[in-house]
């Protein structure tokens, strides 16, 4: 059977295990002190998690009383504590419509809805579910990955490549493990680098390759797998974020047909664009019978309000210069 990892990141609005140490006059004001610290670096990993690494530089930086207003609650563990200090791991769950309003008047494009689960295969060269490379992905630390993961299990993929791999022979495992689409990660040695590779294949489209050059480290590539492991999550958030992270202020419209069989089957799709963070606005310019022309107000580019449609199953397709809009079969849950 195939098994899901730690790497869930159920929650995209929370931060957990901030570890905040602090002294104070009392038990009380030292954990008011160990919170206040815990509340800047809770709001830098989360805008990372949000954003493009090249916007990192641009984080608002924000006082104690508005990072205070973000966050709608917090939870405790570890918590150690005397007449003067208190210790803690701390779990801030900031509030998603705080944190667009903040985001969307820093002119950088941010993600705002969960990533959907996808099955990564770590391969060097093929696939071995107990390979130290295989192993370095189960690492707790994978649990705030902004976008859930799980790895194959005992199944038989011996002969696959990363040449040869197709969705066909993926879907299977994907379908079991509720995953929409799969990346498979080759580590390869390459002198004084290792080099990783990554494909990533989904039904409907065609496999894209990137690469990833991660410096080696004394004891050769099981010793840079863990570095390696980072650096290959990092590169697929990227990825994610490149299809759903918008930028606010770039706004776009589309005229799009849509073929109504019944009143119940159009106010359904309704509520399904409804649901499209993109989705910025819906109007209705002309009706027939059987049919509805609608102008849509979306965010970010037309890629990225397709492939956010096609998330809560709805199809946006062109064909001739005319772009049409219909319910299709929604995409794996997370």
């Amino acid at each position: 059977m195939a098994s899901a990892l730690p790497g869930r990141a159920d929650d995209l609005y929370t931060v957990g295990n901030i570890h905040v140490d602090a002294s104070g006059i009392s038990t009380s004001a030292a954990r008011s002190a160990a919170l206040a610290q815990g509340r800047p670096k809770a709001w830098t990993v989360l805008y990372r998690r949000l954003t493009h690494q090249q916007d990192w530089g641009k984080q608002p930086q924000l006082d104690d009383a508005s990072l205070e207003r973000l966050i709608r609650t917090f939870t405790v563990a570890n918590e150690r504590r005397s007449t003067t200090r208190y210790v803690a791991d701390v779990s801030y769950s900031f509030s998603p419509e705080s944190v667009a309003r903040v985001l969307s008047g820093s002119g950088v494009a941010f993600a705002q809805s969960q990533a959907k689960r996808l099955l990564l295969v770590p391969m060097a060269p093929g696939y071995s579910r107990g390979s130290p490379w295989t192993a370095a992905f189960a690492a707790p630390r994978f649990a705030q990955s902004a976008v859930p993961f799980s790895l194959p299990g005992n199944e038989n993929l011996e002969g696959m490549t990363l040449d040869t791999a197709n969705w066909q022979q993926i879907e299977p495992i994907a379908t079991r493990l509720h995953a929409g689409e799969a990346v498979l990660v080759l580590a390869t040695p390459n002198g004084k680098t290792l080099t990783l590779t990554l494909k990533r294949m989904g039904p409907g489209a065609l496999p894209a390759k990137s690469s990833v050059e991660v410096p080696m480290l004394p004891g050769g590539a099981p010793a840079t797998y863990a570095a390696a492991a980072d650096a290959a999550l990092h590169a697929i958030e990227e990825m994610w974020k490149s299809q759903s992270a918008l930028n606010i202020s770039q706004q776009g419209h589309l005229a799009a047909d849509v073929r109504i069989e019944s009143l119940a089957q159009w106010g359904a799709l309704q509520a399904q664009m409804a649901a499209v963070p993109n989705v910025a606005g819906i109007s209705v310019t002309a009706m027939d019978i059987g049919l509805v022309r609608i102008n849509v107000t979306y965010l970010g580019t037309i890629d990225q309000l397709k492939d956010a449609l096609a998330a809560q199953g709805v199809a946006l397709a062109s064909r001739g210069g005319v772009w049409s809009i219909a319910s299709a079969a929604p995409a794996p849950a997370p």
